[in-house]
């Protein structure tokens, strides 16, 4: 079982797991369109990931600059690691302090899947 976190801006989610997927991507490969390859994601998906981040948060999370090849390219900003270490940090902590009895007693309380 796994513990999500999600921290919301207004109705629409700002981070989650998903997006935070997409800026470690992003961060390991460079690119918006490496990142979609390495997740799995079309370019357009990621695209939109990466405009509601930015619109999201008081500083854009992720700076792009056009050209490809070397020229071009994606990454995080300064903000964009900072946001990224610290939602790490708290989906640290939750997954550290959700397990116990109550944590046992709902997993156990699930459906089996299939």
């Amino acid at each position: 079982m796994k513990v999500n976190v999600q921290i919301l801006g207004g109705s629409e989610p700002a981070i989650g797991p998903g997006k935070a997927l997409v800026m470690d991507a992003i961060a390991r490969t460079g690119s918006i369109s490496a990142a979609g390859r390495d997740l799995k994601m079309s370019y357009r998906r990621i695209w939109l990931l990466v405009d509601s981040l930015n619109r999201a948060w008081i500083a854009p999370v992720v700076e792009t600059r056009a050209g490809g090849g070397k020229m071009g390219g994606a990454q995080l900003t300064a903000f964009g690691e900072q946001v990224l270490d610290r939602y790490r940090s708290i989906e640290a902590r939750m997954v550290a302090t959700a397990g116990g009895a109550d944590f046992d007693w709902l997993v156990a309380a699930l459906k089996p899947e299939g």
